[in-house]
């Protein structure tokens, strides 16, 4: 089993994440309506061997206050404090509370292939047919 070890910066819950890896917010902020902000949760991780970190939208967030989450990659090698940048797509401005969940930590392996530099890529039935080119409607 692979281990993610975690500094609790300033202790915003008085307890380390629970197993859904949720990111705190560890200040109180303001987010206008089209507006966003990095919102640091003050939780310093290292990430096991051939993973990244994926911060993710929590999905009552987005329902409810149209609460998206964007630059969401930790590097391996990071170990600063854990920001998360949250967009408020809403009418509304939403208010982060100190404590409050903001975010979900994904722990993803990821691979990194030798590189092949060619003059062309193999033809495929879709091409370079994108953004809805092969659905129905």
């Amino acid at each position: 089993m692979q281990i993610l070890n975690i500094s609790c910066v300033n202790t915003v819950v008085g307890h380390l994440p629970s197993p859904s890896r949720s990111n705190y917010g560890a200040y109180d902020c303001v987010i206008p309506p089209m507006e966003k902000a990095v919102v640091k949760t003050d939780i310093q991780i290292a990430l096991p061997s051939g993973c990244y970190g994926r911060v993710a939208p929590r999905s009552g967030l987005a329902a409810k206050h149209f609460i998206d989450v964007g630059a969401g990659v930790i590097d391996e090698d990071y170990r600063g404090n854990v920001g998360v940048v949250l967009f408020n797509f809403g009418k509304e401005t939403f208010e982060v509370k100190k404590g409050d969940r903001i975010a979900q930590l994904i722990c993803e392996r990821i691979f990194y292939p030798e590189l092949e530099e060619v003059q062309a890529l193999d033809d495929t039935e879709r091409g370079a047919g994108g953004f809805g080119s092969t659905g129905q409607n």
